[in-house]
C-alpha cells in the first residue's frame, strides 16, 4: 500500500471541509517529522539527516503558531523576524509539501477556478488555491519582495486582501548604488516598525546583530562547502537540494541553520572522490521528476553537485548597521538587476566547481527562467560546458511531459559521459 497516496486521497476528501482538512495537513507534518526524526534514511550523511528534521520542524512552527507567523517568499529579509522570534511561512517551501502530499493538483485548479491565472507559477496557484479552500490558517501579516519574481507581489497582495492582512512589499531597484541602497533601508525600517506595531513587541537591534554575524559565519562554510564539491560529492538526492534553500535563504541566521552548515562541511570533506560525472542545474531541482530522480538520486554515476539558487548571495552582510547590510544583500542577488549579474555569478561558481554538465530546469509559469536559456546556453557553450534547458514544473505534476523529459536527459548524460 502505497501510505503517502492513501493519505492524499483521505486529505482531498476533506478538502471541503477547511478545519479538518487543516488537522488532516497539520497531522501530516507531526508524523512526517517524527518518522524522519526516529527513522532516517540510513543511506544519507548525518548533515542531511539533521536538514530533514529543522526544515520539517521550522516549516511546522508557523503551521503550529500562525498568530507568531508571518507570509514571506524566498527572498524576504527573514533575519529580522528571526530576530524577533516571529515564525516565517515560506510559501514556496509550503506548495512544496502540498506538492509531496499529492494535493497540489486540487489547490491549483481551486485557484484556477477562482480566475487566477493558468500561466501563473504553479508554487502561487498552489498557494492561493490553499486560500480559497481556506486551509490557511491566518498569520499575523505578509512580507514579500519585488526581487527575481514579479508575480509573487500580486499573489500576496490577492492573499492579503482575502485575509485581511497588513502587507508589506519591499521594492527592490535593479541598480546597486548610494540612492538605491537608501531607498531599500527606509523601507526596512518602515517595515520594522510596522511589524512592532502588529506584534506589540520591539526589534533588538543587539539581537539582529548576531543574527547576521552567524549568518556571515554560515556564508563561510557555504563557500568552503563549493570549494570542497570540485573534488567530491555528497550522497544525495534532488529533494535535498531543494531543502538547502531553506537555510540558504529563509531560514539564514539561525543557529540550527549554522549547525547543519558544520556538519555539511563535514561530511563533504569525508565524502568519496567524484568518480561520476558532475552535473550543476540552474534555478531549480526537479525532485518530483521520475526520470530526474532515476539519474540524480544516490547515483554514483552521475552527481548532483547543487543549484545556483542556493549559492545566489555569497559575500558578508555588514552588521554594524544591519538595515543597510542587508538593503545590500538584496539588490546585490544575482536573481536582481540585468542577467549578465546572473552569468558573471554562474561563471564563478562552474569555474570554483567544474561540473562536467549544466542542466536549467525552466519550471513553468517562472517567464526569468524561460527568458533566460538562450543566454546560458549561448553562455556555457562558449565555455565548452554541456548544456540542457529542459521546461517543466516543480509543483504540477501534470506538467511535466516525462516521455519527452527522459528522451532529452538521456541524450544529454549520453553526451556528457562521452566527454
Amino acid at each position: 500500500m502505497d501510505l503517502i497516496k492513501t493519505y492524499s486521497n483521505i486529505i482531498k476528501k476533506n478538502l471541503g471541509n477547511p478545519y479538518r482538512a487543516f488537522k488532516l495537513i497539520k497531522l501530516g507534518f507531526d508524523i512526517v517529522y517524527k518518522y524522519v526524526s526516529f527513522f532516517p534514511d540510513k543511506r544519507l550523511p548525518e548533515s542531511l539527516k539533521y536538514l530533514n528534521r529543522i526544515c520539517i520542524k521550522n516549516i511546522k512552527k508557523p503551521i503550529d503558531h500562525p498568530e507568531n507567523s508571518i507570509w514571506v517568499n524566498i527572498f524576504a529579509p527573514t533575519e529580522l523576524l528571526i530576530a524577533m522570534q516571529i515564525y516565517p511561512l515560506f510559501i514556496e517551501a509550503y506548495s512544496s509539501f502540498m506538492s509531496g502530499f499529492l494535493i497540489e493538483d486540487y489547490l491549483i485548479d481551486k485557484a484556477e477556478s477562482a480566475g487566477i491565472s493558468n500561466t501563473l507559477c504553479s508554487y502561487h496557484k498552489a498557494f492561493i488555491g490553499s486560500g480559497e479552500l481556506n486551509i490557511l490558517q491566518k498569520p499575523k501579516m505578509a512580507v514579500t519582495t519585488s526581487l527575481a519574481c514579479d508575480a509573487n507581489i500580486n499573489s500576496f497582495r490577492y492573499l492579503s486582501d482575502k485575509y485581511d492582512l497588513p502587507l508589506y512589499i519591499i521594492d527592490v531597484p535593479y541598480e546597486y548604488n548610494r540612492n538605491t541602497v537608501e531607498y531599500v533601508k527606509k523601507q526596512l525600517i518602515e517595515m520594522i516598525g510596522l511589524i512592532e506595531d502588529v506584534f506589540e513587541r520591539k526589534l533588538d537591534i543587539d539581537k539582529l546583530r548576531e543574527i547576521i554575524i552567524r549568518e556571515n559565519e554560515t556564508r563561510k562554510l557555504i563557500n568552503e562547502y563549493i570549494d570542497n564539491l570540485r573534488l567530491r560529492s555528497l550522497n544525495s538526492t534532488m529533494t535535498f537540494e531543494m531543502y538547502m534553500l531553506f537555510t540558504s535563504h529563509v531560514f539564514m541566521g539561525m543557529e540550527e541553520t549554522y549547525s547543519f552548515y558544520k556538519m555539511l562541511i563535514n561530511d563533504i570533506k569525508r565524502a568519496p572522490l567524484r568518480t561520476g560525472k558532475g552535473i550543476f542545474f540552474v534555478h531549480l531541482v526537479p525532485m518530483f521528476e521520475n526520470s530526474f530522480k532515476e539519474y540524480f538520486n544516490f547515483n554514483n554515476e552521475y552527481h548532483l553537485l547543487g543549484c545556483d539558487l542556493n549559492f545566489d548571495f555569497l559575500a558578508e552582510v555588514e552588521y554594524d548597521d544591519p538595515f543597510e547590510g542587508i538593503a545590500k544583500k538584496l539588490i546585490l542577488n544575482t536573481y536582481n538587476g540585468g542577467f549578465n549579474r546572473r552569468i558573471h555569478s554562474l561563471g564563478n561558481i562552474i569555474d570554483r566547481i567544474e561540473p562536467d554538465g549544466i542542466i536549467q530546469f525552466c519550471h513553468f509559469g517562472c517567464k526569468q527562467s524561460i527568458g533566460g536559456a538562450y543566454i546560458l546556453k549561448r553562455f556555457f557553450k562558449d565555455k565548452g560546458i554541456p548544456f540542457l534547458a529542459v521546461d517543466g514544473d516543480g509543483i504540477d505534476k501534470r506538467n511535466n511531459q516525462e516521455g519527452q523529459s527522459r528522451t532529452r536527459l538521456e541524450a544529454f548524460l549520453e553526451m556528457v559521459k562521452r566527454r
